[in-house]
């Protein structure tokens, strides 16, 4: 698997670019909340991950965590796994519900 560091808030029309023609994740993870480790480390281990994955640090970040709740109408939470297919939210998964039974 390989992170793709979400740092600016520019960055989110290329990842909606890039959901017209695939699925793509954003894990908002706090590197404070010792939940979010475990399930940054779950999908870490997930070797079959196909689609493309951007990592926002919500500690360092908060301004874009709250641009996307605002955009996508999602409640903040952390650890939270969205799901972006066509420019659009189509799943989100917190907490312990983010392992790879419950990803697309």
């Amino acid at each position: 698997m390989q992170w793709h560091n979400l740092t600016d808030i520019g960055q989110l029309a290329m990842i909606e670019s890039v959901s017209e023609n695939e699925t793509v994740l954003i894990f908002k993870h706090s590197t404070r909340c010792s939940i979010s480790a475990m399930a940054k480390a779950r999908l870490e281990r997930i070797e079959t991950l196909k689609q493309s994955i951007y990592y926002l640090d919500l500690i360092s970040y908060r301004d874009i965590s709250n641009f996307i709740a605002e955009k996508y109408k999602v409640q903040h939470e952390s650890p939270q796994l969205l799901v972006l297919k066509n420019k659009q939210v189509v799943d989100v998964l917190n907490h312990s519900d983010i392992a790879e039974r419950n990803l697309p």
